[in-house]
């Protein structure tokens, strides 16, 4: 009773302080909400409404972030926004929360933000019957002589019952009746209640050895509830003397950090009997609802020991029953009361109520990154707090209400400088030596999309060769963000082209996800030399940051241009005719060849050379100008017509050429110039004509003649009906497998000529014969595979126009036909 009176005046004054902080804040309502609750309550039952009571709607408890704390950092109640109900979050026992005190309190905090408000709420927890009493014991045995006399008194230890008022013990009673015991109960002046068995009537242990019966301990709940141990009495012959203590009460202070095995204190008791009845023996029982196991008593000497380390913040103090028992079963009983006293074991505890991360790097100065409190379980200075925030240039700590702390900024922050932040708070107590423990807060600094993207170089410059091949990759455009996530992701595209600027080349792309550059069709280095486009880099924040880069693309010249020949026309018909006098010495000028190239640089080059000539030894070119001289003087043998073919050739590789064919006529006097057909060289001319007029005779007469031997030679072959030998063909047989040979280009060798013309031919009505045999294809003859004395004169190839031209016999002079 003297604990819980102590207790009580404990809880009152902590209550007293607590009101006296309140009243002290201006945050703090000056007088404490009040509620009563059942024990035992169900989960969500209403308290009642709070935010009513507080003057406070629940939309303000949502905006300003309503949050309900204790001092022990246990939520026994919830707090419905929506609503501002306070309801029960939990199972709520009286009493393990408050013990055996008469008022069971439990105080805590109705925590705003924005602006910060506090206000103190009080529930009162109202015991219920929900414990029955309990006997230290379920047995006890009496040893009572035969010459008590009736009116002596036996202690029992009494039932002890967890609830309080009204639902505590109120009456005890002895069942089945026995009319030589009754039970006595009550408080004496010190508090202390007691139950003791009352002899009524004189026992006899010859009549009764022994008895048993129950004592039944009955609160006043509704319904009450029941205790019951049962009593043995054994009857012994006369021991008139029981034990007695030398003090009815025995106090200790131990401290908590005691090791195991310490002695706490000894109990002693005598009695003047003698023998076996004057021999005393301890026995030890502990209070209800504490540990059992935390003392042992010496059963000879009463010497009470620690059997475990005891824990000040468990509980403060240990309330213990020592009974003495001599040998003729007589006994005593007295209390220990065991004080633990405090010593500096506990070490703070920081509880964060809350905490932001990530920041946003442009979070303003001052605001509220984490608000925690700070408790320590020990008592006195062993419990006073101070916290410290390690050196930061950026945070600082900021006492908020009574125990509770502000981690706030201080400057601006920025994340391309420092991502994140270990923050690292100390707190420390007072004790001696002092305890202290620390929490790290890692606050990560999240992205603001605050930098643009950045080339890596200021302008670019691209190469692509002409004729490239349709989406040819030439480059690529890099760009870095500072930033992280989508505010560094970059994507390229091309910048719009401003209508005062040059229109630019739309023959270009960029890979908007990795920036290659990418030119779409194939260029002409003749019609495009150089573009430029911008390419512009944007990330994809909210707004997006863009920047932008010039790129140059440069095309670069190909060798797809043939030499074109100026001079002499080559589209005329016939083509023109240089006149050269016979008496013109070596070196003479008789023409210049004059070609161009489209193309540039050594592509555009050009060099001459003569291919084909009537005389090669009487021509030279020069290579450099096209330069065309006699390289001997002329003479008599030389044909009075000349036919040249110059090759042109540029530098590139593989080189392109152009050929310029052109003639030219020998003459003794340059003023004597007529018409070509008015030439001496008709005669010359005719003859040649002559000759190979006999020479096609003799062929095609020959080739009757063997044509009508093999059709002679079949005729006979049938009629003897031969199944082996040689089969002769006819002309018609033989002509078309010499013109397999030849498609096969299994000749034995190619035949070219040159046909010139007199200059009478024009009027001449006569016409070349086709040959039978079939010429060679004209690559065969151009690669030089025939006899050493037939390459001395080139063949060229020529066109099917040509083809036609010489088979109708208008072949013109300079053209050159391979058969």
């Amino acid at each position: 009773a003297g604990s819980l009176i102590r207790r009580s005046a404990m809880a009152i004054a902590r209550q007293v302080l607590c009101l006296s902080a309140f009243l002290s804040l201006p945050h703090v309502r000056s007088v404490p909400i009040r509620y009563s609750v059942a024990e035992e309550a169900e989960s969500g039952s209403l308290i009642g409404n709070l935010a009513e009571d507080a003057g406070l709607s629940p939309a303000q408890l949502s905006a300003r972030r309503a949050r309900l704390v204790s001092e022990d950092g246990r939520q026994h109640f919830r707090l419905e926004r929506g609503s501002g109900r306070l309801v029960v979050a939990g199972r709520l026992d009286r009493e393990e929360l408050c013990g055996q005190s008469a008022t069971c309190m439990l105080p805590f905090e109705l925590l705003l933000a924005n602006p910060l408000q506090f206000f103190r709420v009080e529930v009162i927890l109202e015991d219920i019957n929900d414990h029955s009493p309990v006997f230290p014991e379920e047995r006890v045995t009496f040893d009572i002589p035969e010459t008590s006399e009736p009116g002596s008194r036996f202690p029992l230890e009494g039932a002890r019952d967890l609830d309080i008022g009204s639902n505590n013990i109120q009456a005890y009673s002895i069942s089945p009746e026995n009319e030589h015991f009754s039970v006595s109960y009550g408080s004496r002046s010190n508090g202390d209640r007691y139950l003791e068995l009352v002899l009524e009537k004189p026992l006899d242990r010859e009549e009764q050895s022994e008895m048993n019966f129950d004592v039944i301990a009955v609160d006043g709940g509704s319904p009450p509830r029941t205790g019951t141990i049962q009593v043995k009495v054994v009857i012994l012959d006369a021991n008139d003397n029981a034990p007695i203590f030398t003090h009815e009460r025995y106090s200790a202070k131990v401290f908590e950090n005691m090791p195991e095995g310490s002695a706490v204190l000894t109990v002693q008791a005598t009695d003047p009997d003698a023998g076996v009845n004057g021999d005393i023996s301890y026995q030890l029982s502990q209070a209800m609802g504490q540990s059992e196991s935390a003392f042992v008593i010496d059963p000879i000497t009463g010497e009470i020991k620690l059997t475990k380390a005891l824990d000040f913040e468990a509980a403060q103090t240990h309330e213990l029953s020592v009974r003495a028992r001599d040998g003729g079963g007589l006994s005593a009983m007295c209390k220990v009361l065991v004080e633990v006293v405090d010593v500096n074991d506990n070490a703070p505890e920081l509880v964060v109520n809350s905490f932001s991360s990530p920041l946003p790097e442009n979070t303003v100065p001052g605001t509220v990154v984490a608000l925690f409190s700070v408790r320590d379980r020990d008592s006195g200075a062993n419990g006073k707090i101070s916290c410290a925030l390690e050196d930061q240039l950026f945070f600082s700590l900021r006492p908020a209400y009574k125990n509770y702390y502000e981690l706030v900024t201080v400057s601006a922050l920025d994340r391309e400088e420092t991502a994140q932040y270990m923050l690292t708070v100390t707190a420390a107590d007072a004790g001696s030596p002092p305890l202290t423990s620390t929490h790290t807060f890692t606050v990560d600094i999240s992205d603001v999309n605050d930098n643009a993207p950045v080339f890596n170089q200021t302008s670019y410059t691209m190469y692509v060769r002409e004729n490239n091949v349709p989406a040819v990759l030439v480059g690529a455009v890099s760009a870095a963000d500072a930033d992280v996530g989508l505010n560094a992701k970059v994507t390229y595209s091309l910048a719009p082209v401003q209508p005062a600027e040059q229109r630019s080349c739309s023959c270009i792309s960029v890979n908007s996800e990795n920036g290659h550059v990418f030119v779409l069709r194939p260029l002409d280095y003749e019609q495009l030399r150089q573009t430029e486009v911008t390419v512009s880099a944007s990330d994809a924040g909210s707004p997006p940051l863009r920047a932008n880069v010039t790129v140059r693309l440069v095309v670069l010249d190909e060798n797809d241009n043939a030499p074109l020949v100026l001079y002499p026309a080559q589209d005329s018909s016939p083509p023109s005719t240089e006149l050269v006098p016979v008496s013109a010495e070596a070196g003479y000028l008789i023409t210049k060849v004059v070609a161009v190239d489209a193309d540039s640089g050594q592509n555009s080059w050009l060099s001459y050379h003569l291919l084909r000539a009537t005389e090669p030894g009487l021509f030279t070119v020069a290579v450099q100008s096209g330069e065309v001289r006699l390289r001997r003087p002329v003479t008599e043998r030389d044909t009075v017509k000349q036919k040249l073919v110059v090759l042109v050739r540029d530098n590139g590789k593989p080189a392109l050429s152009a050929t310029a064919a052109l003639s030219a006529l020998l003459l003794k006097d340059l003023s004597d110039v007529r018409l070509p057909h008015s030439s001496p060289a008709t005669e010359d001319e005719g003859g040649s004509l002559t000759t190979y007029l006999i020479i096609s005779l003799v062929f095609v007469s020959l080739l009757f003649l063997i044509s009508t031997v093999v059709f002679v030679a079949r005729k006979v072959c049938k009629r003897k009906e031969l199944k082996a030998g040689p089969v002769l063909y006819g002309a018609d047989n033989l002509q078309s497998s010499l013109a397999d040979a030849a498609a096969a280009g299994t000749l034995p060798r190619a035949y070219c000529y040159e046909i010139s013309l007199t200059t009478g031919s024009g009027n001449s009505e006569f016409k070349f014969l086709k040959p039978i045999v079939p010429s060679l294809p004209p690559q065969h003859c151009a690669t030089g595979q025939g006899p050493a004395d037939e390459q001395d004169f080139p063949c060229v190839p020529v066109s099917t126009e040509d083809m036609a031209a010489d088979n109708a016999g208008t072949l013109s002079a300079g053209q050159f036909n391979t058969l």
